[in-house]
C-alpha cells in the first residue's frame, strides 16, 4: 500500500438519531442523504485499487456507491467496538458516563469490549492493510477507527472521548504516515491510560 484513503460511513438510520450500534447482527442501511454523502465521496476521492470495510451494513453500502466497480475486502478487525448493555441507547444514556469513569481496559458491562480490546483489535486490522499489495486503498470504517489513525498521525495516542468523524468526509495518509501512526497506537496499547 502506498495511500490509504479512510473514510467514516455515511449517514445511517440509527447514526441519524445517535442510537449505539456495535452489533453486526443488526442491519443498519444508510440514510437517503447517507447514500448521497458515500456517492460525493467516490467522486471527490476518484478512483482506488481496493475498497476495504467492515462487516457492517452501513461501510459496505458506503463503499458499494462510492466505488461501485472496484473490489472490496472485509476487514472484520475493524468492526465497531461491542457496547454490551448499552447497544441501542443513545450515548448519552449511560455510555459516556462509563467511558468517562472507566480505565481503558476495563471491558464494557453487559458484555461490551474494553476499550483496549477493541484497539488491539483495531490494530490487526490496521496492520492487515498496510501489507495490502494495492497501491491506493479506501478504508470506510466507524468513528472511532478513523479517529484513532488521526490522532497517531499527529502523534497522540488513543483519548478517553473521540471528537466525531463526519460522515462520508476522505482523509488522506500516506502508507509512512500510517505505519507512524500504527507504532503510536500499538505503544499506547501496551501501556494504556488516558
Amino acid at each position: 500500500m502506498k495511500e490509504l484513503v479512510l473514510a467514516r460511513h455515511g449517514e445511517s438510520e440509527l447514526s441519524v438519531i445517535d442510537r449505539l450500534n456495535g452489533d453486526v447482527s443488526v442491519e443498519v442501511r444508510l440514510t437517503e442523504l447517507g447514500r448521497g454523502q458515500a456517492r460525493q465521496l467516490g467522486r471527490a476521492v476518484g478512483p482506488v485499487d481496493l475498497v476495504a470495510h467492515t462487516e457492517f451494513a452501513r461501510t459496505r453500502e458506503t463503499a458499494e456507491l462510492a466505488w461501485p466497480d472496484t473490489p472490496l475486502l472485509v476487514v472484520p478487525e475493524l468492526n465497531e467496538i461491542a457496547f454490551g448493555r448499552f447497544e441501542g441507547t443513545l450515548w448519552t444514556d449511560g455510555y459516556h458516563e462509563w467511558v468517562l469513569n472507566t480505565a481503558p481496559d476495563e471491558a464494557c458491562p453487559g458484555g461490551g469490549e474494553s476499550r483496549l480490546a477493541a484497539v488491539q483489535r483495531y490494530l490487526r486490522g490496521y496492520r492487515l492493510l498496510v501489507e495490502r499489495p494495492e497501491e491506493r486503498i479506501a478504508l470506510v470504517a466507524h468513528g472511532a477507527q478513523i479517529r484513532y489513525i488521526l490522532l497517531a498521525v499527529e502523534g497522540l495516542p488513543p483519548s478517553r472521548v473521540l471528537d466525531r468523524v463526519e460522515p462520508a468526509k476522505p482523509f488522506t495518509v500516506g502508507a509512512e504516515a500510517f505505519a507512524r501512526a500504527i507504532e503510536v497506537i500499538d505503544s499506547w496499547a501496551s501501556a494504556p491510560a488516558f
